[in-house]
């Protein structure tokens, strides 16, 4: 923007200087050339010598000599000048003198001064253009042929609901008879990778209607209105299209909750959700438009939106439970070549928590695999290598660098995760444990399988922090306090998410009661002392009763370890074998 505002400045004054120079050349070059001295002159008219002289109000007179020269003299200005030169025999004539030095000057600063105004103009013409340009949105028509809710496996309540909206679009006159008004809006909200967007799509697909997608972020703009003139061009283009979808994905950049202040209304973003409302609000049932929105965080959404008449229906599109895992799979490795021994339903049940997105990816990961080492079929080991890719990053080749110290103080970590899994959560499957380094960092991991749940209970989630403070736990017991290690500090990041969320949203503990502190902290309560208190008094408590259980089973965390530093992986079959006997 500064280079621009620059050349608009430097291409006036570059013409400017260039005219200047031209002139002052010109005039320059008439001094030297074909000026005489008026005492000349007159010694000229006396010889006569002039033929022509040529009177004017310029400051210089023309004259013309016998041999046609042609010569330059200051005008004396007089009244008796015509008539002396008329006694002497010398063609006096008037009005036809030469372009002056004034003139000149004056002709090209009127033609730079013309010429700097139209430039300008044509300037401003086309920041004013380029200002609209930036109130429009790049929102094309995208292709949806050949998606359907059949390329959607998992979230079947979700299906359903989209799926009647169908219905709404294609044949309004089967709700018409009944007076039902078609949502207006729709907020798809659930974890990423849920597949919020492909169900849009589908929507669109399945009701052969023009699809616009478009992010929050491409309404959030430092220049106050551009976000509110893109909400406007954009419903303009459905609307020119008749019946439509718009798909909002990421609405909580423009969507979040306003401030309760006096002006809090006047800045963009609230401008941008301003004019989101207006619109929503202008529709008529026969428009046939329908707004759909994604979000990974509904509770920070606002009110107005959330409202009756904007977004009517709110469809969580959550994790898959391991039957639509087990679809997902199948549709995702419906065209690649598996072998006959791989089951898609372990590999579900091994898969808790993935998402969608995650499973594609882990079939994906499969598949490259079995590509590299030029295999017939995706087995099921390039299966499970693939879940460690996904989950942990690919096992680094080259281990030559670690020290048998490292390799021992890795063993004793992932050993005391592994170990108080079994103790406190003898219903997980431990799938692999490792002391192989990854691409992502970790230095070993244990891959631990917990069953599928609607709820999380206090205990899971207290047996939970126990699990991640296992390592910390086993290097203090076997190297000492003073030599525990930088490993732990993943897992210390996760009890302390645990324990924050146990406090300040699902009111687990007696001391911060039946409260939610999110809430407390957005009306101006500051209770973060008593949170802090909480979460130090719960995680100190947590890791002694860890620390304890493992010295009573200090035998089979060496065995565990012992295991580990001779095969460097080993599996669920291992560990309940050792922790059995």
């Amino acid at each position: 923007m500064k280079n621009i505002k620059k050349k608009r400045i430097l291409i006036p004054l570059a013409i400017f200087i260039l005219i200047a120079g031209i002139f002052f050349n010109y005039k320059s070059s008439l001094k030297s050339k074909n000026i005489i001295q008026y005492n000349q002159f007159l010694k000229e008219v006396e010889m006569g010598s002039i033929t022509d002289v040529y009177i004017s109000n310029n400051e210089m007179i023309k004259i013309k000599f016998k041999n046609s020269k042609i010569f330059y003299t200051q005008n004396p200005r007089t009244d008796t000048f015509k008539e002396f030169l008329l006694l002497k025999g010398i063609n006096v004539h008037e009005g036809k003198g030469p372009i002056s030095s004034d003139i000149i000057p004056l002709s090209l600063f009127s033609f730079f001064i013309i010429s700097a105004t139209v430039y300008l103009i044509s300037s401003r013409g086309k920041s004013v253009s380029g200002a609209f340009k930036l109130s429009t949105i790049d929102a094309e028509i995208e292709k949806t042929s050949g998606i359907s809710f059949n390329n959607i496996a998992g979230n079947d309540e979700a299906k359903e609901s989209i799926k009647e909206l169908v219905d709404f679009i294609v044949s309004p006159e089967k709700f018409s008879k009944y007076n039902a008004r078609m949502p207006r809006g729709v907020i798809l909200y659930g974890p990423p990778g849920t597949g919020k967007t492909l169900m849009a799509k589908a929507l669109a697909s399945e009701a052969s209607v023009p699809f616009f997608a478009v992010n929050g972020s491409d309404f959030v703009q430092i220049y106050v209105g551009v976000g509110a003139g893109r909400i406007r061009d954009l419903f303009k283009k459905a609307r020119e299209k008749g019946k439509a979808v718009i798909f909002i994905d990421e609405i909580d950049a423009i969507g979040k909750k306003r401030d309760s202040r006096a002006d809090g209304g006047s800045d963009e973003r609230d401008q941008t959700l301003n004019a989101l409302l207006a619109e929503m609000s202008g529709f008529k049932d026969s428009d046939g438009i329908i707004v759909m929105a994604a979000t990974n965080r509904l509770d920070t959404l606002d009110d107005a939106l959330l409202r009756p008449g904007r977004f009517d229906r709110h469809i969580e599109v959550g994790l898959p439970d391991v039957n639509a895992r087990y679809e997902i799979l199948k549709l995702h490795s419906r065209n690649k070549p598996l072998d006959g021994n791989v089951d898609l339903y372990s590999i579900a049940q091994m898969t808790v928590y993935f998402s969608g997105a995650k499973l594609e990816s882990l079939i994906n990961e499969a598949a490259i695999l079995a590509a590299k080492e030029n295999s017939d079929y995706i087995t099921m080991e390039h299966i499970d290598k693939a879940y460690g890719v996904v989950i942990a990053g690919a096992e680094k080749k080259d281990r030559s660098f670690l020290k048998e110290e490292d390799k021992k103080i890795t063993a004793y970590h992932e050993a005391g995760h592994a170990l108080i899994t079994k103790l406190v959560c003898p219903e997980n499957i431990i799938k692999k444990v490792t002391i192989i380094p990854s691409t992502k960092g970790a230095g070993g991991y244990t891959l631990n399988i917990s069953p599928d749940r609607m709820y999380q209970t206090k205990n899971n989630l207290l047996n939970n922090i126990k699990i991640a403070l296992g390592g910390r736990a086993a290097e203090e017991i076997i190297f000492g306090k003073e030599n525990i290690t930088t490993g732990a500090y993943k897992d210390i990041e996760n009890a302390t998410k645990t324990l924050i969320l146990m406090s300040k949203y699902y009111g687990m503990f007696d001391a911060t009661g039946l409260l939610n502190y999110e809430l407390l902290e957005r009306e101006g309560v500051n209770n973060s002392q008593e949170i802090l208190k909480i979460c130090n008094e719960s995680i100190i408590k947590l890791y002694d009763e860890v620390v304890a259980l493992l010295k009573q089973n200090k035998d089979k965390l060496d065995k565990i370890a012992f295991e580990l530093l001779s095969k460097e992986t080993i599996y669920n079959d291992t560990i309940d074998e050792i922790v059995t006997s």
